[in-house]
């Protein structure tokens, strides 16, 4: 298995840096790619990160993960609350996978209190920014070398 992660990125994600900075930041998701890419060449992981608007296309890639990445990182946005089958994807995952949310979903509407995606994954890092990318190719680093 090549030591390639997935960090994929679900609705609205690739509007970073436009949408919302009181909420997400001023970083573009290409600054969160460089950022990772960063973290993962400590660990001599390479970083494929992809976005998509489309529930279908993130469930293909997680099907595709499944001989090609050592580890998902997911932020599936707004799916994150209601994709049943993100999740039955991930559970046919066997790596690890870690949820990342740039915002605290926590103190947000009650509605993105919930996540599917939970309870598949190995972690999850929520209220950090753009940084919890980091901070979850971090941790997917040490996971990969245990």
């Amino acid at each position: 298995m090549s030591k390639t992660v997935f960090i994929l990125n679900g609705p609205n994600l690739n509007l970073l840096g436009k949408r919302q900075p009181e909420i997400y930041g001023a970083d573009t998701l290409e600054d969160v790619a460089e950022h990772c890419r960063t973290t993962a060449a400590r660990y001599g992981v390479t970083i494929d990160l992809r976005q998509s608007n489309h529930e279908g296309q993130i469930i293909d890639w997680i099907h595709q993960a499944r001989d090609e990445a050592a580890g998902i990182i997911i932020n599936p946005g707004a799916f994150t609350h209601t994709s049943v089958a993100i999740l039955d994807a991930l559970n046919a995952y066997d790596g690890p996978v870690l949820e990342v949310h740039i915002s605290n979903v926590h103190k947000r509407e009650s509605f993105r209190h919930h996540s599917y995606v939970s309870l598949r994954a190995d972690g999850v890092i929520a209220g950090f920014g753009v940084q919890g990318y980091s901070l979850a190719v971090d941790r997917m680093g040490t996971l990969l070398q245990s």
